[in-house]
């Protein structure tokens, strides 16, 4: 029985409001050796750890991150309160310094950082490349820059010694010529746009799902070359991982 890696997705965000330190912490506490968190830009190109493109689902509150600054968002609660009610009152929105912060004592912790293109299509891709790459430059060792934007990642390649990975939604999407540019060491994809059957390993990468939630879904993805799968339930999965080892072969 092979099983894949697994990965926290935006923390142990099952149980946590994504993309917070407390997310982080508690993926971590939880046995994570691998998380992934989103970044994007405030207006005064602080680095942040978000996902989505407007405020209301994890602030409760209209805009966009690059439309306040760091000392602006830093006044928000990070509730994710659809979800939490006021348990996460107190809970802020990070930088990602203190992500980083966060990560150096953790030395044998890696991170996925997803340069979200919001930014990019607000700030431009020089200077967000630039504040990100500033950011994790103290856990350098321990970082890979990934993103859905292929000519962000062309650029990275281009400037940084430092592994990469692309996202896509569909697996043929995969297929770009744009990829010879970049020559990533992961391809992410979501487990909606995967084919039904056939391999989905390849030589060139390591191959990543999004977003697996149930051992079994992960199991059969390893068995088709899968080598890490992301999911928002790290602590029952690594559960579950843990059990499944127990078993006789």
């Amino acid at each position: 029985m092979r099983l894949p890696e697994l990965c926290a997705h935006r923390g142990f965000a099952a149980e946590y409001p994504e993309n917070t330190i407390a997310a982080v912490e508690a993926a971590i506490a939880a046995g994570a050796r691998t998380v992934e968190i989103d970044v994007q830009l405030s207006r005064d190109q602080v680095p942040v750890l978000f996902h989505d493109r407007n405020l209301e689902r994890m602030c409760g509150t209209r805009g966009a991150i690059h439309e306040r600054t760091f000392a602006e968002l830093s006044a928000l609660s990070a509730s994710e309160s659809g979800r939490f009610g006021e348990t996460y009152r107190d809970v802020r929105i990070a930088s990602l310094d203190d992500f980083v912060e966060l990560l150096r004592r953790h030395p044998r912790v890696s991170a996925f950082v997803e340069i979200k293109r919001t930014s990019i299509e607000v700030f431009g891709t020089d200077l967000v490349l630039e504040r990100v790459h500033a950011a994790i430059e103290p856990a350098l060792a321990q970082c890979t820059f990934i993103s859905f934007s292929l000519p962000a990642l062309a650029l990275a390649r281009r400037r940084y010694a430092l592994p990469l990975g692309a996202v896509f939604d569909r697996w043929d999407e995969r297929l770009t010529p744009s990829m010879s540019a970049i020559e990533p060491q992961f391809v992410f994809c979501d487990l909606d746009g995967l084919p039904a059957t056939g391999s989905l390993r390849d030589s060139a990468w390591r191959t990543v799902i999004y977003e697996v939630a149930d051992p079994q879904v992960a199991l059969a993805l390893a068995e088709r070359g899968v080598a890490m799968v992301e999911t928002f339930a790290i602590g029952p999965m690594l559960a579950a991982f843990r059990e499944l080892e127990k078993k006789p072969a």
